[in-house]
This record gives structure tokens, sequence and C-alpha cells, in this order.
């Protein structure tokens, strides 16, 4: 069966530059602050070979870094977990046998693995790349079963310092994480606001915004239960941007933005107006549970495939021509696969670019690099920060600074010529890169569409229990409130599934009228939800009766609603 979504390979934006993350020192300052110490403590023991297995441990510094506090803990302590599992795996294989083509399949199939597990659990960017990246350069390093405990318990040492490095600025600043994401909510609500609700660009504003509300309830409920001040004052301005998204012409959008800025820096959370008795009890409403990882893991099958085809067929290619480091192919492979073949593509292109234009650095950092090993290490820690400071702008860019900080990590053993070097990386990107496309488009994923008729009937159920609700003369505030929630949820993992969908190939016809009617009714039973709650005033032409009355006219046509 045909695509129904044209086969086209996007070039145009591709390499645009975007605004840098609002939080891009936190991760870049993190990540030296985790590397430096082990690195340098190695250079002073003239032990710099052993690098590579403190690296692994201390690159998790770059994850959970949106989360909040307690939330991080968890998460960095399973990053760590899982790194020092990968690498464990990876240095008992390279013990057990010399066999390249064996070490490939077992990177193919860590790589899968790490791949699935990262998208399941969503913990976030860099993803699997740096797991996968540990893991296929020590499946090629020099190991002996002694020497095991040894370097894992190196990649410990330095995955608990990373652990404490992530979790110190929340001596400072306990609530960071939370107003962050109240902060986006807000001005993703302004932003909404200033379309009136009518504008150009309207319907994509609104998901924006529903999505970051959506994100920040769930950033405070993630931080725990226990209650305090400064949480309530966060939900209170969450309920806010909650209103501006059901009554985008009657909010102020510089009032929201005002908010936002206040809550950037350290001082006090702006106090507004209750606007409900249960106001106090927000977090205590019943919301909609993530699905169990479990649940997660079968929609992602299709991608474990092709992660793990993609990084055979790019170890085995680069194999087949004499390249001396098939795991550079490898990782290239893995790096490429996102939600669709289309995001899939993309990442290619910029991951080409990035790399090609980042062995020009090496070429000319590489004779300072060899100048000292001092000179090697600060180099690498200069190479890091630049990485995570600019790869939030686009791919491309950071991978102008991580293609060479990996050229001269294997430099930590001993130097080696730059020449051989830029060869092997350029030929394994160009290979990496081909077979990893390939088999993405050979892998088909029709889960894509499944999943899309899944989050449809998910999202008119809880639409339909919200109008039930507001059917009720006196409804239950708490369950008017859950079924809101609820219904918010279902809205924004709906279009989420649908943008994912839409660039997937080899699937049928996907339901577009569908989704924007689905869409459109899900958002006005929300705006009549806010308003039978008494956050906003209801008028003669939005009463939650008219309301449905409106989901419900056959005269309505798409062109009618369409944004």
């Amino acid at each position: 069966m045909s695509s129904a979504t044209p086969h086209r390979l996007p070039l145009a934006g591709v390499l645009r530059l975007g605004r840098p993350s609002d939080i891009w020192f936190k991760p870049a300052l993190s990540v030296i602050a985790a590397v430096a110490p082990p690195n340098l403590t190695l250079l002073a023991l003239d032990r710099l070979d052993l690098a590579m297995y403190t690296m692994a441990g201390s690159l998790c510094a770059l994850y959970g870094h949106n989360r909040p506090y307690a939330a991080r803990a968890r998460a960095l302590a399973w990053v760590v977990l899982g790194m020092v599992g990968g690498l464990a795996v990876a240095l008992l294989a390279a013990a057990l046998t010399t066999n390249a083509v064996v070490l490939v399949t077992v990177g193919a199939v860590l790589a899968a693995v790490q791949k699935t597990v990262c998208d399941a659990t969503r913990i976030g960017p860099p993803g699997n790349v740096v797991l996968t990246f540990i893991s296929s350069a020590s499946l090629f390093a020099p190991q002996t079963s002694g020497q095991l405990p040894g370097h894992i318990g190196l990649a410990l040492a330095a995955g608990a310092w990373a652990w404490l490095v992530c979790m110190a600025p929340g001596l400072l600043r306990p609530h960071g994480p939370e107003r962050r994401a109240t902060a986006q909510a807000l001005n993703a609500a302004a932003a909404y606001a200033d379309t009136r609700g009518t504008a150009a660009g309207h319907a994509r504003a609104r998901a924006a915004s529903a999505a970051a509300i959506h994100a920040a309830w769930q950033s405070l409920l993630a931080a725990g239960a226990r209650p305090d001040r400064t949480r309530r004052a966060l939900e209170q301005l969450l309920v806010r941007a909650e209103v501006a998204l059901a009554a985008p012409a009657d909010t102020d959008p510089a009032r929201l933005r005002a908010w936002a800025r206040q809550l950037r820096g350290t001082g006090r959370v702006p106090r507004v107006a209750s606007p409900r008795e249960d106001a106090d009890e927000l977090l205590g409403v019943a919301t909609a549970q993530a699905l169990p990882i479990r649940h997660r893991l079968a929609p992602l099958a299709p991608l474990a495939v092709r992660t793990a085809l993609g990084c055979a067929l790019a170890g085995y290619a680069a194999l087949a021509l004499g390249v001396g480091r098939p795991y550079w192919a490898l990782v290239t492979a893995a790096s490429l696969y996102q939600a669709n073949v289309t995001l899939t593509w993309s990442r290619g292109v910029q991951r080409v670019v990035g790399n090609l234009a980042g062995v020009l650095v090496f070429a000319a950092l590489a004779p300072l690099a060899h100048l000292h090993p001092a000179a090697l290490v600060l180099c690498s820690l200069a190479l890091n920060f630049g990485a995570e400071a600019l790869i939030g702008r686009n791919y491309w860019l950071g991978s102008v600074c991580v293609t060479p900080m990996a050229l001269l990590i294997t430099e930590f053993a001993r130097a080696q010529d730059p020449a051989e070097l830029i060869t092997d990386r350029v030929a394994d990107t160009l290979v990496g890169a081909l077979a990893g496309f390939a088999a993405a488009v050979v892998v088909t994923n029709r889960r894509a569409g499944d999943r899309l008729d899944h989050a449809l009937i998910a999202a008119e159920r809880a639409r339909e229990h919200a109008a039930r609700l507001l059917a009720e003369p006196h409804p239950a505030p708490h369950a008017l409130e859950s079924a809101r929630r609820a219904l918010a949820a279902a809205l924004v993992d709906l279009r989420a599934t649908a943008d994912a969908a839409a660039g997937e190939w080899w699937q049928r016809a996907l339901p577009e009228e569908r989704v924007v009617l689905t869409e459109q009714a899900g958002h006005r039973t929300l705006a009549a939800t806010v308003r039978r709650q008494g956050l906003v005033p209801q008028d003669r032409d939005d009463t939650p009766g008219r309301e449905r009355d409106r989901d419900q006219d056959p005269g309505r046509t798409t062109e009618d609603i369409r944004p």
C-alpha cells in the first residue's frame, strides 16, 4: 500500500540555526565540572589511557537538567547504572573475543536496546547517543578479564561524581526546574493570546501552549507530593496560563510574560489571586498517569529493529572497506534515528555536515593538542563545553565540536596520525549515514498509523467524559478538574502522535480530517470546563451547552475549522 505522505527529503531549513536553550549553560558547565577532576587526576598520575572509563561516568552529567531535583536524582542514578551496564557488557565482549564481526553485532544490539529504553523512559537529550558512543568504543578497546573490575569501578566512581555535580544546584535553587517549566508555559500561553485565538498560526500556537502547560504540570507532579508555598504559587500561575488557553481574547499577554520573567531569577515567585476556592488542592487532583514502560516499549519495536539493522550494516560496511574503527560508523547510524523517516533524514544531513566540519576543526587543533598531554585534556574540555553550548541551536553545529572531541579522546592512550584519524572518520560518517538511513527506509513502521488511531480514540473518549460532566447540574469540582487534565493530556499526545505519523513512510492514508475535528472539539470542551469552573466568565455565546451544540453541528465543514 502506498504512503499518503509524499516522499520528500527536505533540505530547506535543515541547517538553520535556532535560539539556544534557556539553560544551555547548565549541561555545558556540568559536564566540565564532571569531566575535569577525573581527567586532571589521571593526567597527574600519567594514566590518561584510563580516561575512556572515567569519561563513561562523567558524561552522565549531560542528562536530567530539565527535571525537578527529586526526579533528577532518580533519573541520574538510572542513567549511571545504564551507562556502566552498557560499558560492562562491551568490555566483557572485548575480553572474550577480538572478532570484529561479533563485536559489531554486539554493538548493534546494545545500540538498539539503549535507543529503545531511552525513548521509552523519555530521558531526554542527549538520549542514547552518548551511551552508544561509550559502549561501542569500549568494544574495540584491548581488554582482559582481570582489568574489568577496575575499569568498571572507575566508571562508577566518575558517575557518582557526575550525580553530585548535577544535584548540587538544588542547594541554591531547589525549585529551579519547576520555575523554568512554569515560565515556559506562561510564555507559550502569551504567544497564543497574541493570536486572540483567530489570527494566522493560532492552531499551532494553541498546541504549543497546551503542550507547555501539560509539561509544567508534569514537572510539578514529578517534584513530589510534599506541598510548599513556592509550589502553590507556581500552581496558581499555571492556572492563569490555562485561562489564557481557554480565553485568549480576554488575556493580557504582557502580564503573562512579566510573570515569566520574574520566574527566571532567584527572586520571589509572583503571587496571584486564587481563582477558585479549591485551588490549594490542585496537585491532589488525579491526572492522567503515564503508561507503564512495558506498554511504551511495544510501539518502539520498529525503531529498535531499525537501530539494530542500521548499526549492524554500518559496522559491517566499515569493516568491508578496511576502516580501522568501525564503531564510528555504528555510532553515526545510531545517532540518526528520530520519530519518523523524515526527521531521520534531516538528522542525517545535520550529522554529515557537522562531522565533516568537525574533522577540519580537529585538523587545526591536533598540532596544539600534541604539544603536551595537558593541552590535550584542555582542548577536550573546551570542546565538551562548546558542544553543549551549541548543540541546542542545531545538531550540526554541536557536532562541529563533538567530532574533534571524539577524535581527541582516542589519543588519550597514545598519539596517532591525524591524517589517518580524519580519513577513517570521514569514511565512517558517510558509511554510517547511508546505512542508517537505508535501514530507516527499509524497516517500515505501520504502527505509526495504529498509534494515531489509539490516540484519536483516547482523545475522543476523554472529551466525551468531560462533556458528560459538563452536562450535570452540579459536577464534583475534583471530578471536573481531573477530566480536564485527562483531556488536556490526551490532546497533547494526539498532536505529538499525529506529527510523528505525518513524517513516516509506507503507511496507509492518515485520518487528517478526523484529527483536526477532534482537536478543535477537544479544545472547545477544555475552554468550556474552564468557564464552568469559574476561572473566566461565561457569556451567552460560549456556554458549555452551546459549545456542545457547535461540536455536534453536522453543517460544519472541515474548511470551517481547519487551522
